[in-house]
């Protein structure tokens, strides 16, 4: 069974700059009363932006999210780093199934309001680039800002089972995870859902 395996995600070009702020001098002209500790206290800055180049820490989070998950039976990994992303693949050919993972670094940070202007459309259509044609049919979150995204797609006359999970790690990283199943394995997939993602298997 032949299987499509490309499936990267643009580069992101909305990453928010970083800024700090600052204070206003006092006026010379009117005296000022002495400085107390909790005077000395400065508003809340923007944090630091960090490197986009992934650490060491970064690549083996990345290998380690999934934990055996996919260690046994034909399925074969590999990985890469670069800036912005560390991407890890893990492909089962018997079946005809793919696992993506995608560490992604926002070095300045994200927001909810980023991932949504992400995961639109037109990324959509870079994601599945490699399919005749796809279609997103479902969308949910958890409580805990887990995201899923469902979705259907042909490729060389086959019909596949997409499931799309979006993780926010920490605040300057989020793992995405993308399962792609024949339709004729959707037991299967559904199997390894539940394993990895427990509280958002499939979207209700």
């Amino acid at each position: 069974m032949k299987t499509k395996t490309a499936l990267w995600i643009a580069l992101l070009f909305f990453l928010p700059s970083c800024a700090f702020f600052g204070t206003n001098p006092a006026s010379p002209s009117a005296p000022q009363p002495a400085q107390t500790q909790e005077d000395l206290i400065l508003p809340p800055a923007t944090p630091a932006c960090i490197f986009e180049e992934p650490t060491q820490r970064d690549i083996d989070r990345a290998l380690d999210f999934t934990g055996g998950l996919f260690a046994g039976g034909d399925w074969e990994r590999s990985h890469f780093a670069a800036d912005g992303r560390v991407g890890v693949t893990w492909l089962n050919n018997s079946i005809g199934a793919v696992s993506y993972l995608e560490a992604l670094i926002f070095p300045c940070g994200y927001e909810e309001a980023d991932l949504d202007a992400y995961f639109s459309s037109a990324n959509w259509d870079i994601i599945f680039e490699n399919y005749q044609w796809h279609e997103v049919e479902a969308e949910c979150s958890a409580r805990n800002g887990l995201r899923l995204y469902e979705a259907y797609a042909a490729s060389d006359g086959f019909d596949y089972d997409i499931r799309y999970w979006v993780f926010n790690d920490t605040d300057n990283r989020v793992i995405t995870m993308m399962m792609t199943f024949p339709e004729s394995a959707e037991d299967l997939l559904d199997d390894y859902a539940a394993s990895l993602f427990p509280n958002l298997p499939h979207c209700p």
